[in-house]
């Protein structure tokens, strides 16, 4: 039974007990309890100012998180004695305290240890309650944050068997100060209960939902230093399994049982200190326990280092850098360890092997090496391993020898080894193989084997994307894109993008795709023209590797032209014959088309969940099937394609029971440029949606559930006017939508008939398209024409732009703010161009002053990537004429994204 307001319900994590303050007036010993506050004060602010002050290194952490755990342990044991403990209790540092480690802003978790449970039903238990009360009280008054339970041994053991957390902390207690008969009672006994399998089992699944949680892989941009994979806990993990089966408390203790090499024992402790520093300076600049490296802190924590900042790269990215080669070793280390262990445990290490060749046997789904020695005797079976992995059904990883032996083998991953045509075409037929591409590309990265054979690939593991719509590190981002574009050709996955996996599906050979994502960014972070450095790249690699002429070409090309198609589908003018005509000059080929295509699609895939959506994938689609056609020799032909798609409208209209003619009010009043950029189901849904509206002196507004992915499509049809556009953006900003896409069309007859694809960004339920969808969302619908055509009916002033508040990571990665404004080929119309960080009201904020210029916008594509807009806007208009003119608008531009910039 636990006292000091039930302190003891949880041992760990420790919740802090919530004792009743005792005050000066009550108490004989707040003199002294001052004292001894100043005392602790002043000891732990010594030792972190001296901390700060000396060079960032791992044994400077270590001797400080030593340091802070015995200033603690004297604070605790004079407090101890302060509260006139019970002679027969004892004080337990337990969790990591109990490790004789405490971080600047840790929890000092602690267990009073009692010979019996505490009922209060006699003189002896009040008593000891009583004293118990007053040191968890007395603690919390020197300032010390502490996690406290209060049980017998009987107690522990019992709690211990119903949960792993605690059985976990209690296997690192450690003596403070009291009985210390009853703390070896408490050890003896946890150890005769202790089961070592069932413990290995429990922590094993717990580390998997902890890498789960934290997204399964070390290169977050945003990693927990401690809890991530790759961090520190993944070594306590295995110290704990260790440790509970007997087989060692140090990594020198687990060298000694031929648990590890001393080599692995020396990089451990390396890798460890290396984390150890990372998250004392994290904490000391913090000034709270933090233990994520939020982007916020990542600079001053790199400048803690004296790190400093170059043209090529933030001083974060020097942290970040050094982290996560840390925590990508820290991973592979723990692999090998726990499969070790497991083995021990669990005699696995004497299950029979199944021979697949005379270098690899399969020992219970394993790949495990014929010997110790066989990359240093042969190194071509490097390459070889992940070749025999792809190629045998039912192998699930390495083993822990064949992890250990190629940890082992990197120093035989030369220049000799890269240059070696065995090697090359191994690694060749390891991209041409039909299965386990993915996965053994995985492991090729786990095992740094990627890195180290190709070494321009090893630049870029590991390193961040300032970009605000990346979430990958580089090598990730490669990895999950060459993901993408073998799932197109894996029919399983055909669901999830059905026109990529049918055109993958006439597409031969897959690997030349492959190639091409396995280089498409592998020049990041250089300097320069990521595509044009990574072109070089690709060509040498073709060059060294075999690839014909022709294929070399298109690789090249894709590596080159990667982001070509994305930036034409969503800043330029599909309908303009032109921009079709030019791409399709650019690509050449409908093969080169296919493949950049899906090169594309799988990139925008690769960059975050957030940056792909349905219209994204359309305007793709749409450019890709237009330029197809300008390939096949078929001439733009503006006044045939009109008339198909007025004559597809109409059937439209004839299935929706419309009446022959419905289509004549509005058609009469429109130019041709309004059928060339609308589709046939648009122009129908406009010409039975206006047709009685066609003369109005208010606005109409009329909403439907989008066809393209989720969000909705609106229409705007009013007499024109010079703010109407800035009014519906306003309209949009403050209901919660976001605007996709906007098409912008004047009548002859003077009326606004603008369309808009928008998605909601707040409170509003997903939406997803189809009959279903529109009658879901019916209300919500109804009330946008309602409020919409109400906003535009005002007469009143433009309201100011709100005030945006923008994301921690905008701040903390500032997009600088640009505005391009060029006339197009023929000098007619002109192309705007707005970059600028993400935030509420941007929009709004550009059309206020394209309204107060007099210009008129016809063409709107906004692309939101991640939190970074880049807007692009076709315009005229006669101020764009006038130079001067030009600057202030392009002035007022800058002066309006940058408004609420970071």
């Amino acid at each position: 039974m636990s006292v000091a307001a039930s302190a003891g319900d949880v041992l760990s994590p420790m919740s802090p007990a919530a004792p009743a303050k005792v005050g000066p007036a009550n108490d004989p010993g707040a003199g002294s309890l001052a004292a001894r506050r100043e005392q602790f004060r002043g000891g732990k602010v010594a030792l972190l100012a001296h901390f700060r002050s000396a060079r960032a290194t791992a044994p400077a952490a270590t001797r400080l998180v030593k340091a802070l755990a015995r200033h603690v342990d004297a604070t605790l044991a004079a407090l101890w004695a302060d509260a006139g403990m019970p002679a027969n209790a004892a004080l337990v540092a337990v969790g990591g305290y109990g490790r004789g480690e405490l971080f600047p802003y840790s929890d000092v978790d602690v267990l009073v240890l009692l010979p019996k449970a505490v009922s209060g039903a006699s003189t002896s238990d009040e008593a000891a309650a009583a004293a118990v009360g007053r040191f968890v009280t007395a603690c919390w008054d020197v300032g010390l944050e502490i996690g406290s339970s209060v049980r017998s041994v009987d107690e522990c053991v019992a709690e211990a068997a119903r949960d792993v957390t605690v059985q976990t902390a209690l296997l690192e207690a450690r003596h403070l100060c009291g009985a210390r008969r009853l703390f070896k009672r408490l050890v003896d006994a946890h150890a005769a209960a202790m089961d070592p399998r069932a413990f290995l089992r429990a922590k094993t699944l717990e580390m998997q939902q902890r890498h789960v949680k934290y997204e399964g892989t070390p290169y977050s941009l945003e990693p927990n230093c401690k809890e991530s994979p790759g961090g520190l806990r993944d070594l306590q993990v295995v110290i704990w399994v260790a440790r509970a089966a007997g087989l060692g408390r140090t990594w020198s203790e687990l060298a000694s049982k031929g648990l590890i090499t001393p080599f692995e024992a020396r990089q451990l402790l390396r890798h460890e200190g290396t984390l150890t520093l990372i998250r004392a300076r994290l904490h000391t600049v913090a000034g709270r326990r933090e233990d994520r490296l939020v982007f916020d802190l990542q600079t001053a924590t790199a400048e803690s280092f004296g790190y400093k900042a170059t043209k090529e790269q933030r001083s974060s990215e020097v942290l970040m850098r050094h982290y996560y080669w840390a925590a990508k070793a820290v991973t592979q280390l723990n692999q090998i360890l726990m499969l070790n262990i497991e083995e021990r445990i669990n005699g696995s290490a004497d299950a029979p092997m199944r021979p697949i060749t005379a270098r690899f046997f399969d020992r219970a789904g394993m790949l495990e090496v014929a010997s110790d020695d066989l990359y240093l005797e042969n190194p071509h079976a490097i390459l070889e391993t992940f070749l025999v992995f792809q190629q045998t059904p039912g192998l699930q990883g390495l083993s822990a020898r064949t992890l250990r032996a190629l940890y082992n083998a990197r120093k035989v991953m030369s220049a000799p080894f890269r240059h070696d045509p065995i090697n090359r075409e191994l690694f060749m037929d390891i991209l041409r193989q039909p299965t386990g591409l993915t996965h053994a590309l995985r492991l090729l990265n786990q095992t740094s084997v990627l890195g180290r054979y190709l070494w321009v690939f090893r630049r870029i593991v590991g390193r961040m994307q300032h970009d605000l719509f990346h979430v990958y590190t580089v090598d990730q981002h490669i990895l999950m894109v060459v993901r993408n574009v073998r799932r197109f050709f894996i029919p399983e996955h055909a669901h999830e993008y059905p026109f990529c996996s049918q055109l993958a599906a006439q597409w031969d050979p897959p690997w030349l795709l492959y190639v091409a994502a396995l280089f498409h960014d592998i020049a990041k972070g250089r300097g320069g023209d990521h595509s044009d450095l990574g072109a070089i790249e690709a060509r040498r690699f073709c060059r060294t590797h075999g690839i014909s002429r022709e294929d070399t070409q298109l690789i090249e090309f894709l590596v080159q032209h990667h982001l070509t198609m994305s930036r034409v589908a969503q800043k330029e003018d599909l309908s303009d014959p032109e921009v079709v005509a030019s791409f399709a000059r650019l690509v050449g080929t409908p093969r080169r088309l296919t493949a950049l295509y899906l090169l594309t699609v799988a990139d925008i895939r690769g960059t975050s969940p957030r940056v792909w959506n349905a219209w994204k994938g359309k305007l793709l689609e749409d450019l890709y099937r237009t330029t197809l056609r300008a390939l096949g020799g078929a001439q733009p032909n503006g006044d045939a394609e009109i008339e198909a798609r007025k004559l597809e409208a109409k059937q439209n209209l004839a299935l929706h029971s419309a009446l022959p003619g419905t289509e004549i009010p509005l058609w009469r009043t429109l130019e041709v440029s309004y059928f060339a950029r609308h589709d046939a189901a648009d122009i129908a849904w406009h010409a039975r949606t206006l047709w009685r509206h066609v003369e109005t002196q208010v606005p109409i507004v009329r909403a439907r559930a989008s066809s393209v992915g989720d969000g909705l499509q609106v229409v705007v049809y009013s007499p024109d006017r010079r703010d109407l556009f800035a009014r519906i953006c306003g309209y949009f900003d403050s209901a919660g939508f976001s605007i996709l896409d906007a098409k912008i069309h004047t009548t002859r007859t003077g009326y606004a008939l603008d369309t808009f694809q928008v998605v909601a960004t707040n409170h509003w339920p997903d939406m997803a398209g189809g009959a279903d969808a529109e009658l879901k969302y019916r209300d919500l619908i109804s009330l946008v024409e309602t409020q919409a055509a109400l906003a535009l009916a005002s007469e009143g002033p433009l309201p100011e732009p709100r005030s945006g508040r923008v994301s921690r990571r905008v701040r903390s990665f500032p997009v600088t703010p640009r505005v391009s404004l060029a006339p197009d080929e023929r000098a007619q119309r002109w192309l705007l161009t707005v970059t600028a960080s993400d935030r509420s009201g941007l929009l709004y904020a550009i059309a206020r002053v394209l309204g107060r210029n007099h210009v008129n916008l016809q063409l709107a594509k906004v692309t939101t990537l991640g939190e970074r807009v880049e807007d692009t806007f076709l315009v005229d208009g006669p101020e764009l004429q006038k130079s001067k003119s030009q600057l202030r608008i392009e002035s007022e531009l800058l002066d309006a994204v940058s408004a609420a910039a970071p």
